[in-house]
């Protein structure tokens, strides 16, 4: 059974895959900053390890490998915890710079500084990673400049590791917009009932881990998953 780290799996789309990837067979190693939500989401799923903790600190990164490494090693990782930054999002002429730096830690550093503790086992297992990004990183949207940017650097992050990790898939993945907590954060007070749940997009996320393609920028709803 290969073995997954999901972070942000207390909600949204990070508790979308760890359900699929749980209905798979996968062993999962799951986190998320509020404990108590991370224990009730899970609950009843078979095979996941819940271990509580900010993607920013250092030693919690340490601990999801290590648990991933009891159960075997790291086949997947993915790179889905997340922070919008100010609601409503500012322009950026009036960004609040220290807020900007902790969009950055959350968005960019911490989930580089994870993939360098899970890389070795990657490696060894011909693992993938997944970064969760955006249409916000491509495209210029007006006050999405905080959000937008640190995402634009998850994608070139995504680039390089490719590059220089050739035995590893990397997969920076567009999910398109979803009904989540933080996608109404980022329009607030308005209706967002027409966007698709996060459910909906898991058949692609499973079909693109058992086509296993090229690294790549991958969009969901491009995926064509046979019925």
């Amino acid at each position: 059974m290969p073995v997954a780290i999901i972070t942000g799996a207390s909600r949204g789309l990070g508790l979308a895959i760890a359900k699929g990837l749980a209905g798979e067979g996968w062993r999962l190693v799951v986190d998320a900053r509020d404990a108590g939500a991370l224990a009730g989401a899970v609950a009843g799923l078979p095979g996941v390890t819940a271990v509580a903790g900010d993607v920013t600190d250092p030693a919690h990164r340490a601990a999801l490998v290590r648990a991933a490494d009891e159960l075997g090693g790291v086949d997947l990782l993915v790179n889905n915890a997340g922070i919008l930054g100010p609601s409503p999002q500012p322009r950026l002429a009036d960004y609040p710079l220290d807020v900007l730096r902790d969009v950055f830690e959350v968005n960019v550093v911490g989930p580089l500084g994870l993939l360098q503790w899970a890389l070795p086992s990657l490696r060894e297992r011909g693992g993938a990673v997944v970064n969760i990004t955006s249409d916000a990183a491509v495209e210029a949207y007006e006050g999405w400049g905080g959000y937008g940017s640190a995402k634009a650097a998850v994608e070139q992050a995504s680039r390089i590791l490719a590059a220089e990790e050739p035995s590893v898939r990397v997969w920076w993945v567009d999910p398109g917009d979803l009904r989540t907590r933080m996608h109404q954060e980022a329009f607030p007070g308005e209706d967002i009932s027409d966007r698709p749940l996060p459910d909906t997009v898991v058949p692609a996320f499973l079909h693109l881990l058992r086509t296993h393609p090229a690294s790549g920028r991958v969009r969901l709803s491009e995926l064509a998953v046979p019925a």
